[in-house]
């Protein structure tokens, strides 16, 4: 399949009719909301969709995304690179249809006052799920050690007298 401009919205039934299918990249610099939660400012997302209706008639969003990203490892503060390979199913719920009347395999998704869905909010979303709570490289590879860091020397206790001593002495005496 020949790699086609994923578009910004997407009627979904209209779409679900013609049994459109959508092979493109996606620009980073499209997602604002995701590159707040990763390193990279720019860089590309594969993205794969297809739209049809089921054997029910529902209408079907489906497909696949998959990008490599690095975020911040939490144990030790250093790059970890993820490959974020996703995959979704949608159904559109607002005009016709309730989220009760879905199989559960289908995720809901919002239509907008023109009965179209945010394809780019749907990527951000389903990447910035994807991306782990605390992410951190696995125990063997990652450099954080538990022993303390000290920075810098710490200086030497100068026999300085105990300002505690007194009430020892009194506690004796008594």
């Amino acid at each position: 399949m020949q790699k086609v401009k994923i578009p910004i919205t997407l009627h979904p039934g209209k779409a679900a009719q013609h049994r459109l299918k959508y092979d493109g990249i996606v620009p980073l610099e499209k997602l604002p909301r995701l590159r707040g939660v990763i390193q990279e400012e720019v860089g590309e997302i594969a993205v794969k969709i297809h739209c049809k209706n089921d054997e029910q008639g529902l209408v079907v969003i489906s497909g696949n995304l998959s990008t490599h990203v690095t975020v911040t490892c939490q144990r030790c503060n250093g790059d970890l690179g993820l490959d974020l390979d996703q995959d979704f199913v949608y159904s559109p719920v607002g005009l016709d249809a309730e989220s009760d009347d879905l199989p559960e395999s289908y995720d809901e998704v919002a239509l907008d006052e023109n009965g179209e869905i945010d394809v780019f909010e749907l990527i951000e979303d389903e990447l910035i799920l994807a991306v782990p709570l605390v992410p951190t490289h696995n125990e063997a590879s990652c450099s954080y050690t538990a022993e303390p860091a000290s920075f810098g020397v710490l200086k030497a206790e100068d026999d300085k007298p105990n300002p505690f001593d007194i009430l020892k002495q009194l506690k004796k005496d008594s």
